[in-house]
């Protein structure tokens, strides 16, 4: 009878490795054991993990092997395993140790002969976080992503945020920063963000997880009977739909390469110890040995403090005395400090938290986030991880381009301040500089592709409107500080080389972002409006050009008469939640001589990233352009409105969708590329308006 699965062998050094291939198992399985253990577990172990009742002998010729003979005895050519009357036998494949353990031990290279008859293990890093948020895990993960795809191995990328929302669609730029949109739709957490521009990846929806989402999953379920009437807990139900959530995503490419990826990166938002985040530490402990413990690397990163001169390791100590508490043993510790580590500070950390003292990584202050990769990779993190995970590294990493990356990014640092591109960025979350990191990113991929400094000036909009009268404002006091703001805004406008409205919501500082957009109109400073930015550009050319003066957006005003922005006609006003115009659609471009045909190469069509649920009004949009308001760019039907530019400016875009979101170091937008370049010529022609009436015609 022909075999239905078979055991590969392998004796590395005092150890043995199993894979074993069978009809049952959806992938091969990897079991390690020290040879000169017994096989009795091994053979009870995987009567479990294949499901059968019948237990698995170890047959040679015509007589049973005992299953108390140890590894070292066991494995021998001519032998198979056999279920008792089960009819399923497994061929025993013997492949040759390696010659050379030390070059085994540094590389961990796998041989042709234990090459795996199912597809490979997937392999995993998990990073985790203690101490306090915000720590740098996001930027860590992404790090160690760029070292492993320098290694020539493809990388995907997972973050699980312990937070209730089913998505970020919903939530304040002040409580967790910016949303980040992906091609399909899915309205993710920023750090979704950090891994496509590092990894240069088109993540999905599901590639973010979240609380709210496991918890929808279950209850779904559980309405369905899904669960045959079994009480619904945390364990196992919860847990169990972590791991399934995360072995499914895991496998999906986002590189645009046919198969899986040979490692994924799974970050886990907030703090070791939070009560919400207890869940996923306890199905990443499952996780870890139901595929596999070979196949896992755990980072936790903390924070070594500086007080009085001398680094602090006592948070660290505690952060993994919890992580370990939970069941996870971390394998490198990554310690953000404002100084390099001393030696007798990892030597001390290593003893405390049972962590080896090489695997104890510094990762201090650096002078831009381009550096990390190199500060990771210097301190030999890509060698223990590959180490850890068997991983054989296809290409020497050289990370060429991200030292190119990261002497560019000090570069425009390093520029004269009173030489540099002044940008007026208008906005409504100016103090939280999270809220439009998207936008800001893709402005420093445009400097350092350009090599040149451009200072941000950040601008909050309601600053630029018309300062009220001591009785209208209340006390004498708070009227002067307003009229301070009001002074300070303007003079950035007046100092910019251009002028920059981005996307938002609401109606707070909307007139003085319009005030903004008339600024850049009239003075013929370059002008860049997204998605927000370009309603209030409508609003204003109609409210000065067709005298329109109440024009503005249905969003603003539901019973205005000229509502030149309006709701979109197929969005359900019932829920909030995921129900926008969303993710990657293609903008027809119109015009081959227009502004928005040379920022594309002369592209027709373009397909960019969306979030909104108002447009330009498609029934006064032919009574715009009449009086010069172009709309360059539409959707596939002609009647959304995506593009609009004007004449006779050096620079007027506005665009309904996002160009940030696909903006990456080394290959910056069009749009944003295009935006400087125009900024950089209207500085050296000494355009800036510095005399002009204070409060323009809104």
């Amino acid at each position: 009878m022909s075999a239905v699965g078979a055991v590969n062998v392998t004796m590395v050094q005092t150890s043995v490795e199993l894979r074993v291939s069978h009809s049952s198992l959806r992938r091969s399985r990897m079991y390690v054991y020290e040879q000169s253990a017994l096989i009795e577990e091994f053979l009870m172990q995987l009567q479990v993990d294949l499901g059968m009742e019948e237990p698995i002998v170890l047959v040679d010729g015509e007589y049973v092997v005992g299953s108390k003979i140890t590894h070292a005895l066991c494995w021998k050519e001519g032998r198979i395993l056999e279920v008792a009357e089960g009819g399923d036998f497994f061929q025993i494949k013997i492949s040759s140790p390696f010659e050379d353990p030390t070059e085994y031990e540094l590389t961990r290279q796998r041989s042709a002969t234990m090459a795996p008859l199912g597809p490979p293990k997937m392999k995993y890093v998990v990073v985790t976080g203690g101490v306090l948020s915000g720590i740098g895990k996001g930027i860590t993960a992404s790090s160690i992503g760029v070292l492993l795809k320098a290694a020539g191995l493809r990388v995907t990328a997972i973050k699980i945020d312990p937070y209730l929302n089913v998505d970020a669609g919903t939530m304040s730029p002040y409580e967790h920063g910016e949303t980040f949109v992906l091609d399909d739709g899915g309205e993710t957490d920023l750090d979704l963000g950090n891994y496509e521009r590092f990894l240069d990846l088109r993540l999905h929806r599901d590639n973010n997880l979240t609380t709210g989402k496991v918890y929808k999953e279950v209850i779904d379920k559980e309405r369905r009977g899904d669960y045959l009437g079994k009480t619904v807990q945390v364990l196992p139900h919860i847990t169990d739909c972590v791991q399934s959530w995360l072995d499914r995503v895991a496998h999906v490419p986002a590189d645009g390469q046919p198969g899986p990826p040979d490692v994924c990166v799974i970050e886990l938002g907030g703090t070791v110890g939070d009560i919400e985040s207890a869940p996923y530490v306890e199905a990443l402990r499952q996780f870890q040995f139901t595929h596999g413990v070979e196949n896992f690397a755990f980072v936790h990163v903390s924070l070594v403090p500086i007080m009085s001169g001398e680094q602090k390791t006592k948070p660290t100590q505690h952060t993994v005395r919890d992580l370990r508490s939970a069941g996870i043993a971390p394998d490198l510790l990554v310690c953000r400090s404002s100084k390099l580590l001393d030696f007798s500070i990892r030597k001390k950390l290593a003893m405390f938290t049972q962590v080896a003292a090489e695997n104890v990584v510094s990762a201090f202050d650096v002078t831009n986030i381009y550096q990390v990769p190199l500060v990771l990779h210097s301190q030999g993190v890509l060698e223990i991880l590959c180490q850890r995970l068997s991983l054989h590294a296809t290409s020497q990493p050289t990370l060429t381009a991200w030292r190119s990356l990261a002497e560019r990014g000090d570069k425009i640092t390093e520029e004269d301040p009173d030489d540099a591109l002044k940008l007026a960025f208008v906005g409504k979350y100016t103090s939280l500089a999270d809220a439009y990191q998207s936008v800001f990113k893709a402005i420093e991929h445009s400097a350092m592709e350009m090599e040149r400094r451009i200072e941000i000036l950040l601008i909050e909009a309601s600053d630029l409107e018309p300062v009220e009268d001591s009785a209208e404002a209340g006390s004498s006091m708070e009227a002067a500080n307003n009229k301070v703001k009001h002074e300070e805004a303007w003079d950035k406008l007046r100092s910019s080389h251009c002028v920059l409205v981005p996307g938002g919501f609401g109606d707070r500082g909307t007139e003085g972002k319009v005030i903004a957009v008339n600024y850049a109109r009239t003075n013929k400073v370059p002008f860049l409006g997204i998605c927000l930015g370009m309603q209030l550009a409508v609003v204003e050319f109609a409210r000065n050009q067709l005298g329109w003066r109440d024009a503005t957006s249905e969003e603003f005003d539901k019973s205005a008469n000229n509502k030149v922005v309006v709701y979109m006609p197929e969005i359900s006003k019932a829920t909030m939640g995921g129900n926008m115009r969303l993710g990657t659609r293609k903008t027809l471009i119109l015009d081959s001589e227009s502004l928005a045909s040379k920022i594309y190469g002369g592209k027709m069509a373009v397909d960019e990233r969306h979030r909104h649920r108002y447009e330009v009004n498609p029934e006064v949009a032919h009574l715009l352009s009449a009086q010069g308001l172009k709309f360059v760019g539409q959707d596939e039907t002609g009647q959304r409105m995506e593009i609009v530019e004007i004449d006779d400016h050096p620079f007027y875009f506005g665009c309904q969708y996002h160009p940030e979101f696909k903006s990456r170091p080394g290959n910056p937008s069009p749009v944003f590329m295009a935006f400087a370049m125009a900024a950089q010529e209207f500085q050296k022609k000494g355009n800036m308006t510095n005399s002009l009436d204070d409060e323009p015609f809104r």
